[in-house]
């Protein structure tokens, strides 16, 4: 883990142990409908205290990951979705995450991501479950690029907020810290790569443009785009004070994203809608973004 993450004094110990279980439902680990470990268990595998465990299952249940009921666990009631012919023919049956495409993506030499969301949070998860790779030897990519699209942080976007007061300025500042903490965490793990001599070249750019992200959208090695809408949706959000508001929210951790691959045809469906996504995001990259 980075320094993002301290001791426990420091109150960011339930970070590490709320990463690491984004990481495990990431991967599959803990896949959808499953329960997450007990308290008691998770309290003796991290060695940390009953609090923070109960504080690391809170933000993940404020982030959609989790829901957890008293007496009956946490289960896990979000993943990543993609809807593929390829995708399920080649990779796994039923449904499949995006951990196998971003882990197919560093498999080859020289890597890039092209990255357009509204967090970075899934995003840190996944990158983080490719450095372990790296680390235990199972990859060995010489180059990784990586480009990453955020909202201005200055926009007023219409969600996430609270439904009964949009101009209550809580849950933009919690979006931003949000995206802070796993920006920092996500350079920080691939900077960390390079200085350790693991991956001779690492080259990590994030901007942000003045537009409300509808979709979310991956482009890897140039050629596969994974591309899905956010459903906007109504849910309970435990403050950091502990008030439960109501709140409009986005899905993206459970929504749906469709899979398109360029091939020799520059006609057909697939190439087009790739090389329309790259045209789209340099455009914006390039005129738009700071």
């Amino acid at each position: 883990m980075d320094g993002l993450q301290s001791g426990e004094g420091g109150g960011r110990e339930f970070q590490r142990v709320a990463d690491e279980l984004r990481g495990r439902m990431t991967d599959g680990t803990y896949p959808r409908r499953s329960f997450l470990p007990s308290q008691r268990a998770l309290v003796e595998e991290f060695g940390v205290s009953r609090d923070t465990v109960q504080r690391a299952l809170r933000e993940l249940v404020n982030e959609g990951w989790i829901e957890s009921r008293r007496g009956s666990g946490s289960r896990v009631v979000k993943t990543q979705r993609i809807q593929s012919r390829a995708a399920k023919a080649t990779r796994v049956r039923g449904e499949v995450t995006l951990t196998p495409f971003i882990s197919e993506a560093f498999e080859q030499p020289e890597v890039t991501l092209d990255v357009y969301t509204l967090t970075s949070e899934s995003l840190d998860a996944h990158i983080r479950l490719q450095t372990e790779r790296i680390r235990g030897g199972f990859i060995e990519p010489q180059q990784v690029t990586l480009r990453v699209l955020l909202p201005d942080a200055t926009l007023p976007l219409p969600y996430p907020r609270i439904k009964d007061d949009p101009d209550d300025p809580r849950l933009r500042e919690r979006l931003s810290g949000i995206t802070e903490r796993h920006t920092a965490s996500l350079k920080g793990a691939l900077k960390d790569l390079q200085t350790e001599g693991l991956v001779p070249s690492v080259d990590i750019q994030i901007r942000h443009a003045p537009l409300t992200p509808a979709f979310k959208l991956y482009l890897l090695n140039g050629v596969e785009a994974l591309h899905g809408p956010y459903e906007v949706i109504e849910r309970k959000i435990a403050l950091e004070s502990g008030e439960e508001i109501t709140a409009l929210d986005v899905l993206g951790l459970g929504a749906t994203l469709t899979h398109h691959v360029k091939d020799e045809d520059p006609a057909s469906p697939g190439s087009v809608f790739v090389d329309s996504m790259r045209q789209w995001f340099d455009s914006v990259w390039e005129l738009l973004s700071t």
